[in-house]
């Protein structure tokens, strides 16, 4: 518990005690008022007025009592809880902007301005999510616009009879190419979702990590000579006791990338080794590399580092990378200078 928190705590208890000792103070004031006015007035009246005297005293008492005690109540429990169900209506109505007014000085707050605050925090973090939402909702209508744009055309064209084969079949190509990267899109944005909202619970079993790294850099043998790219790898056999579908994405992403964003000619080395009770996985690249400022970033959905989108992919990669690896457990670190590449080295318990 914070500092403030504490000072707040202790102050909201010291008004409830005070809350409880005003009820037998006043029952004592009044009997203390009813008795100096029976001492006097007994010797000075029969026994019968003073009876009618006494009642007259304690129910006027009594009244004046009640009119504090609700007066009392209406400032310090009937408003409070007015205002924070105002609040929670406007906001269950969808209103996140609402919020409460504490007007309480910091330092004296009663629970109630405990829990006006929550509930303003509450509303600021909900207020939050639904920008996030909003985001997301509408990157992931961008990222589709273009597939879709390019399938929309291509279907229209390849309508046309008069194409010769070797047109028709180039369209095709482009076609199908469309459909792979909205497909892609939306295996990665249900992926995203799943590990966000902690849909996926990891099944543990024995992986020859090697194996998979090894079947991973092969499968992009075919682009690795048509970029001529220089590849060097140093595996040693590693297994682990993980979940598989996380290992993939996480090896599968950070070797596409690297030759992705590798030029020409350029150069990637990959390595897998054990240290201290984590398998360490390492790959660099002689990429474009990222600025401090992007690199900040580049776990966020949909952010891209190739402003141009010269580059493919939908920027979800990298924040599925760093999803798996919290769930695993799991450490990434990162280390770029823009222009002359970068290196992602992950650390997954064995």
């Amino acid at each position: 518990m914070s500092k403030r928190t504490d000072r707040r705590g202790k102050k909201s208890k010291v008004f409830e005690w005070s809350g409880i000792i005003v009820f037998p103070v006043t029952f004592a004031l009044i009997t203390q008022i009813a008795v100096l006015v029976y001492d006097y007035v007994q010797e000075k009246v029969s026994v019968g007025q003073v009876a009618v005297i006494m009642i007259i005293v304690i129910l006027s008492l009594s009244v004046i009592a009640t009119v504090i005690d609700v007066v009392r109540r209406k400032l310090t429990i009937i408003n409070p809880v007015n205002k924070i169900l105002d609040a929670t209506d406007k906001i269950a109505s969808g209103d996140l902007t609402a919020r409460v007014d504490i007007e309480s000085r910091y330092g004296r707050y009663s629970k109630y301005d405990l829990i006006a605050e929550n509930v303003n925090k509450m509303a600021t973090e909900l207020s939050k999510n639904q920008m996030i939402s909003s985001d997301f909702i509408s990157s992931v209508s961008h990222e589709m616009k273009t597939p879709l744009s390019v399938i929309k055309n291509y279907v229209k064209a390849l309508s046309n009879q008069d194409l010769d084969g070797e047109t028709r079949e180039k369209y095709n190509q482009i076609l199908n190419g469309a459909i792979e990267k909205l497909d892609g899109l939306i295996i990665n944005v249900l992926k995203l979702t799943k590990l966000e909202n902690s849909q996926i619970i990891p099944e543990k079993e024995k992986i020859d990590l090697h194996e998979t790294v090894a079947e991973t850099v092969f499968a992009y043998d075919e682009k690795i000579q048509e970029k001529q790219i220089e590849l060097n790898c140093e595996i040693d056999e590693v297994t682990v006791f993980t979940d598989r579908g996380c290992v993939d994405l996480i090896v599968n992403n950070l070797i596409s990338n690297a030759i992705k964003f590798t030029p020409q000619k350029g150069s990637v080395f990959v390595s897998l080794t054990e240290e201290n009770g984590y398998a360490r996985f390492s790959v660099k690249d002689t990429g474009i590399g990222i600025s401090k400022e992007v690199g900040a970033r580049i776990f966020d959905k949909f952010y891209q580092v190739d402003k141009s989108r010269k580059q493919e992919g939908n920027g979800l990669g990298l924040s599925l990378v760093k999803k798996a690896i919290d769930l695993l457990g799991g450490k990434i670190e990162v280390k770029s200078e823009e222009g002359k590449g970068s290196a992602f080295t992950v650390m997954i318990k064995l």
